[in-house]
């Protein structure tokens, strides 16, 4: 099956931020989004504000930009949209991995046939997707690039975790993980991390593999937690959790740019990029998922280890020459604004401990950080 990969320039940038409405006085998930959505569809056919799984959730995407403060912007142009097209129902704006405490059978499910095929295939575990992320699209030049870049990415895949862990309840419980939605989206028989591979044909025979066993229809339905997105030339992050703010996601935003376009040029210099043993890769996973910016990781091949704050800190200084040359270095160093606030995590368990265990107050400091653009 020849699977071909769209022409991209090198290190553009696309956003998608898929953001929960929330009741403005319980709390609670409000099913508003096709309301909303119609509206928006009306004022403006063309509106990059879109449906997802649940009607509770509505998604933001940003156009091609070449700067992630560009792309931030347009993202800030849709929230503006939305609040105006929720405010006649009562409803708030957050985002993070997982609601606090909205139970996963009262939610309804978007009236589309790839959603009803897609819960009728997946049953209870289908149903437990009560979860948000964020997804970071990186031009790639050429289409043979793309998988040594997936293999290069992994060996960040615990920072990018680490970063955006936010969901650590899960219908109304503390269960101990910085990220549950990591945990909860792998279980999908498409989802998780993805092979290693190195040559793209190796690619196209899996995916051909698939759809002759009908598994998925088409390579789009692989929902890797990095992957190649060939119908946009792309290289896309989907392992970072709903981020709560606007800046934590120009942070992610501008460290995945950096760290693809490094790549890119190390593979440009003629350098080899390689992979980590599907092992160790597995268990940063399971690490940064459990304990978030408290992980110990493993660094490399040879099984070295460092603190993922202490190793994150290193790459941001590594990385300082990439973020110039591609205009991110203020959101690449708003990381930092992460690593000396805490992840959200870190700030829904204090904002719970402070308030007796009231996880209403968590989801109204949500929306306040939402709101405000920047982690309390």
């Amino acid at each position: 099956m020849r699977i071909d990969f769209a022409p991209s320039a090198r290190s553009t940038l696309g956003i998608e931020w898929e953001l929960a409405l929330v009741d403005r006085d319980s709390g609670e998930l409000a099913p508003h989004a096709p309301a909303i959505l119609e509206q928006l569809n009306r004022e403006d056919p063309e509106t990059r504000i879109t449906a997802e799984l649940l009607t509770n959730t509505v998604e933001i995407v940003s156009g091609v930009h070449e700067r992630v403060a560009p792309a931030l912007d347009d993202l800030q142009g849709c929230i503006d949209r939305v609040t105006r097209a929720a405010a006649p129902y009562d409803v708030d704006l957050m985002c993070a991995g997982t609601h606090p405490f909205s139970s996963t059978g009262a939610q309804q499910i978007t009236d589309k046939e790839r959603y009803a095929t897609l819960m009728d295939r997946t049953q209870w575990w289908g149903r437990q997707l009560l979860i948000w992320g964020v997804h970071v699209h990186v031009g790639i030049d050429a289409r043979d690039k793309a998988l040594p870049i997936l293999d290069g990415l992994l060996h960040y895949y615990p920072h990018l975790q680490a970063l955006s862990a936010s969901s650590p309840y899960w219908q109304r419980e503390a269960t101990g993980y910085a990220s549950s939605r990591a945990m909860l989206f792998q279980q999908l028989p498409t989802a998780g991390l993805p092979p290693q591979f190195t040559r793209w044909d190796q690619y196209e025979r899996m995916v051909a593999d698939l759809v002759h066993t009908g598994v998925i229809d088409d390579h789009s339905e692989l929902r890797w937690d990095i992957r190649p997105s060939p119908g946009w030339g792309t290289i896309e992050n989907r392992v970072s959790d709903g981020l709560p703010t606007i800046l934590e996601v120009g942070a992610i935003a501008a460290l995945t740019q950096c760290l693809v376009d490094d790549l890119s040029q190390r593979l440009d210099d003629g350098e080899e990029i390689h992979a980590m043993q599907p092992w160790f890769v597995r268990e940063n996973k399971w690490r940064a998922a459990r304990y978030g910016l408290e992980a110990i990781i493993i660094q490399n091949a040879q099984g070295d280890e460092s603190l993922v704050t202490d190793d994150t800190r290193a790459l941001i200084t590594r990385l300082e020459p990439v973020a110039e040359r591609l205009g991110c270095l203020k959101e690449l160093h708003d990381v930092e604004v992460i690593l000396d606030r805490g992840a959200s995590y870190q700030r829904q368990l204090d904002v719970a401990a402070r308030n007796k265990g009231e996880l209403r107050a968590v989801v109204a400091s949500l929306v306040a950080e939402f709101r405000n653009g920047e982690p309390a």
